[in-house]
């Protein structure tokens, strides 16, 4: 999305029949035949989003997806009122660096599970999500889609788009670097204190100052190639945007016995233990840790396979912060099944209804034993339980090892490690440009938007920080000189 903000402008069209019932829309007082309106991305936002909600904490992210997807949380279906059209005077040069191919983490998925979001609001603007996944979608009413179909749109999406040029693929960040130019027009890291004053540095002038700002990021990694192999690159970007997401690193309990061999932390886990064989309907229960979708989404897939479950959270059945209550059952009647299960089963419970499968709300794990036992604790007492294997499901960390301090400082509380719920980037609401460090952005989980429905706002936000600064500026860093120079790069 940000690639194509970065691309092209959008355009509101408010003789939409629904559009008087968008705030937004009224705010911006745009007309098909005004060929002259403002572009959405040169507004104020703070403004236009002023008496909107929604459920996002970014305003930003409230305003663009009421503009893509007008009421859609009364259950409307209504078409976007925004209109696209490419401008290349308002291109911003730019990469984006990918581990995988476009579709991201969705193609680590497991393909058959349901996303939380419907199909229709992962659609990104000129491509018909439908159009693509003919045939498969489901009821207008529980379209919601699979991370298999979500991947291969998106895929798709960048070829259709003609997007491929600005996407490299395979390719793995080991540092983000600030540089500094100093008085005498040597370039030194900041934060390590190594000056990098070679020859090719001082060269730098030559190219005027427009070209090298004061300050400028480096970024360093590899690209894998076809035969495994590794180009190293180095690029300078004026902007920098984080956009990593948070399932890089699994969630721990810290508690002992946790680097056992049966004690895993991905669902894909489960998933591959059961098509091998290693797990059967006679095999001691799969401990499951966890009140989250995640751990939702074990539950169904051993239960349907009539694997028996130990399920342990340390949450009462009857907590308002259960992810379950916030879900309507009419379009996500599998979680709460599992809701249901978990009230309906504690352990000490004789009932039949569910048989294969054991709640212990309000436990947790003391430690994991090497004869394949698992020790639970509640508030009074201790259970020991012979297991198969342990999946612990409760969160993902982001990763951002490549940063300095691992991007520690840039959380709301610095002292802390960067967590999407519990500490995440510190940024302006209507930019998503990080509080602690200029010219560096970040946006989705990394500042707390974990539905892919309202991450086009920060990609929203950014363009439109990097436009207005752009016709201030006149132009942003030219391509030359040593190293691949881009406006912004995308990691």
């Amino acid at each position: 999305m940000l690639r194509l903000l970065l691309r092209s402008q959008q355009w509101a069209t408010p003789d939409c029949a629904h559009s008087s019932s968008v705030p937004a829309v009224g705010l911006l007082g745009l007309s098909r035949a005004s060929s002259d309106a403002p572009r959405t991305a040169e507004e104020d936002l703070e403004y236009l989003s002023e008496g909107l909600e929604g459920r996002s904490s970014n305003p930003a992210a409230v305003l663009f997806d009421t503009l893509l997807h007008p009421n859609a949380d009364f259950g409307y279906e209504f078409p976007s009122v925004l209109t696209w059209r490419l401008e290349h005077q308002h291109h911003i040069p730019h990469l984006v660096l990918g581990k995988a191919t476009p579709g991201g983490a969705w193609h680590a998925m497991e393909g058959s599970m349901l996303t939380i979001s419907l199909g229709i609001w992962m659609e990104l603007p000129g491509v018909n999500y439908r159009d693509l996944t003919a045939g498969k979608h489901r009821s207008a009413a529980n379209d919601r889609a699979t991370p298999e179909e979500i991947s291969s749109y998106y895929k798709n999406y960048v070829k259709l788009m003609g997007l491929q040029k600005n996407f490299v693929d395979n390719a793995y960040v080991t540092s983000v670097l600030k540089l500094h130019r100093e008085q005498g027009d040597v370039i030194e890291m900041v934060d390590r204190g190594d000056a990098a004053g070679s020859e090719q540095d001082v060269e730098e002038r030559d190219n005027g100052p427009a070209s090298f700002p004061q300050g400028i990021w480096e970024v360093r990694g590899y690209q894998r190639v076809e035969d495994d192999s590794h180009v190293p690159f180095c690029l300078f970007a004026e902007n920098v945007v984080l956009a990593t997401g948070a399932s890089d690193s699994p969630a721990r309990l810290a508690v002992e016995g946790e680097d056992l061999p049966f004690v895993f932390h991905s669902i894909s886990d489960l998933g591959a233990a059961i098509s091998k064989g290693n797990i059967t309907q006679s095999s001691d229960p799969v401990l499951i840790v966890g009140a989250g979708l995640s751990a939702a989404d074990a539950i169904l897939c051993a239960y349907n396979n009539n694997i028996s479950i130990l399920h342990v959270f340390r949450k009462r059945v009857d907590d308002p912060g259960l992810i379950f209550k916030q879900l309507p059952e009419t379009l996500y009647p599998e979680y709460h099944k599992v809701y249901r299960m978990m009230c309906s089963q504690p352990h000490a419970a004789a009932s039949s209804l569910f048989p294969d499968y054991s709640s212990f709300p309000e436990h947790h794990v003391a430690s994991f034993q090497p004869d394949m036992k698992c020790v639970l604790q509640s508030a009074n007492s201790f259970q020991v339980f012979k297991i198969s294997m342990a999946l612990v499901l409760i969160g993902t960390h982001p990763n951002l090892f490549f940063m300095k301090d691992q991007g520690q400082y840039l959380g709301l509380d610095p002292n802390k490690p960067i967590s999407c719920k519990q500490n995440p980037i510190d940024i302006h609401p209507y930019t998503f440009e990080c509080t602690r460090e200029s010219n560096l952005f970040a946006m989705g989980p990394l500042v707390g938007d974990n539905f892919v429905r309202f991450l086009k706002g920060g990609a929203l936000g950014i363009s439109s920080c990097l436009t207005k600064r752009l016709k201030k500026k006149g132009k942003l860093i030219t391509d030359g000189g040593g190293g691949v120079r881009v406006g912004l790069a995308c990691v």
